[in-house]
């Protein structure tokens, strides 16, 4: 039986759980001079209408890059689950004491010395426009065996489920 979404709520609901179980991404913002910059990022909440939150320092590249143009990328690497995601959407940047509260983990402090207090800090908020997922359920030595299948009979290696998903 497949595990493969049937509806676009499937679809992005299967998007938010391959990022939460991912929670380290990269998350890519245009620089002044045009370059695309990237850094890891901790995601502390994925939402399934599209929104991921993510805590930030107000005076960092980043929160400035994303003021002047709020398009940005998330790209989530999960090995353990061999499942990639890469959502793209619109960054806003805004400092909210009660979600900062209920999104705040203690681990936190190694970025953020003074918890809550610390001065400067802010959260992202990403809205995704669009994602796109690569989701293979099968072990590395399956995936290995499907490429070398592949390589030998000409065909593409059937890896698993590849799809796009508009919010």
């Amino acid at each position: 039986m497949s595990n493969e979404p049937t509806t676009a709520a499937e679809a992005r609901g299967r998007v938010t759980e391959l990022a939460r179980e991912a929670r380290i991404c990269m998350l890519t913002t245009i620089a002044l001079d045009g370059r695309q910059v990237s850094r890891p990022m901790g995601l502390q909440e994925a939402e399934f209408d599209g929104d991921l939150w993510f805590f930030a320092s107000a005076d960092s590249a980043k929160v400035r890059q994303i003021r002047v143009n709020p398009e940005v990328n998330v790209a989530f690497s999960d090995q353990r689950h061999h499942a990639w995601v890469s959502i793209s959407g619109t960054a806003t940047e805004g400092f909210d004491p009660s979600r900062a509260e209920r999104l705040w983990n203690p681990l936190l402090t190694a970025w953020f010395p003074d918890g809550l207090d610390t001065p400067g800090l802010t959260l992202i908020k990403v809205h995704a426009s669009s994602a796109e997922y690569w989701d293979s359920p099968n072990s590395t030595v399956v995936n290995l065996l499907g490429y070398a299948k592949a390589a030998v009979t000409g065909r593409p290696p059937k890896v698993g489920e590849n799809h796009e998903v508009a919010y």
